[in-house]
């Protein structure tokens, strides 16, 4: 039985939605924002391949703006062009890469070569919980706001939104540190239970230490500009998406119940997949940890993560 279902569920969704909406078309490009470009597009390489009547055109454009020290972006985007290349060359794929290194908010709509003969998809999987908010300073447009408007003006056929389910953006500190319990608490007992030290390798030490450790003394200990770590729940993430002026895409049943099995038959029985409205959640016990969602731009995209 496998560990941990979230970030293979949340991949597997968005590869599933960009391969339907592309879908009849002849050109794809995907603007991902995040600083991992390549695990997520393989899986999506090899679908692609296999598309009755041929691949389209694959163009991917990485947008990252790194905020670990000791990251070298110019590197790690020409390792990722290297490797995305030569996986895309073997499976038969066309496929051209560009990095992008700047701040998400800096980027706009004009920088990023939008063909209207290519099929638009914009791709984040939870990256936008590092987008700073409005509590940094109150004479500064919101990057958040000025992130979302960008992908509305990129007027994409498809945009996937994965966020971190999590209400410990406050600025206050109290209700920042309630939250924040409450969520690493059902992430360090998912550990706890799918990966027992006796049988640890170390892999669960350092997942501990690197990844939930670094964030949870970030969110607590951090004010300011220092405090990178700054997630929504899917509720607030709704209404801001709405504001934005995205519209949000209903979910598409054939996918839902692949992943609710796929979770069922191959995860520990306490993994939660439900939905709410047009949200895909998943949870551990009962806390809902990330949330899945599409959006569009235009009145006539309400097709676009359907099958074909």
């Amino acid at each position: 039985m496998s560990t941990c279902c979230f970030i293979k569920v949340s991949v597997h969704f968005s590869n599933k939605c960009i391969y339907n909406a592309v879908a009849g078309r002849k050109k794809l490009h995907v603007v991902h924002y995040g600083v991992n470009y390549e695990f997520q597009w393989p899986e999506l390489l090899r679908w692609l391949a296999g598309r009755e009547g041929g691949p389209p055109e694959v163009r991917l454009t990485g947008i990252s703006s790194p905020i670990k020290p000791g990251l070298c972006p110019v590197k790690q985007a020409d390792e990722s062009k290297r490797r995305l290349g030569y996986c895309a060359s073997q499976l038969g794929v066309p496929f051209t890469f560009r990095a992008i290194v700047a701040k998400l908010e800096a980027v706009r709509a004009e920088d990023l070569d939008i063909d209207p003969d290519e099929l638009l998809v914009v791709n984040n999987l939870f990256h936008f919980r590092t987008v700073m908010d409005e509590s940094i300073g109150f004479d500064t447009v919101n990057p958040r706001d000025l992130v979302l408007n960008t992908v509305r003006e990129m007027k994409p056929s498809l945009f996937v939104h994965a966020a971190v389910n999590g209400s410990y953006s406050s600025a206050l500190f109290k209700t920042r540190f309630r939250h924040a319990l409450r969520n690493f608490t059902a992430q360090f007992d998912m550990m706890e239970t799918t990966m027992p030290r006796e049988r640890d390798n170390g892999k669960r030490l350092l997942l501990e230490r690197q990844v939930f450790a670094r964030c949870a003394m970030n969110i607590i200990a951090c004010e300011g500009a220092d405090r990178v770590e700054r997630p929504q729940n899917f509720k607030e993430w709704q209404a801001h998406n709405g504001r934005a002026g995205l519209r949000q895409l209903p979910l598409d049943p054939h996918t839902v119940q692949m992943l609710k099995d796929q979770v069922k038959e191959q995860y520990h029985r306490h993994f939660m997949i439900n939905e709410d409205g047009r949200w895909l959640l998943l949870g551990w016990k009962g806390t809902m940890l990330y949330a899945l969602s599409t959006w569009g731009a235009q009145a006539d995209d309400a097709s676009a993560c359907q099958p074909a």
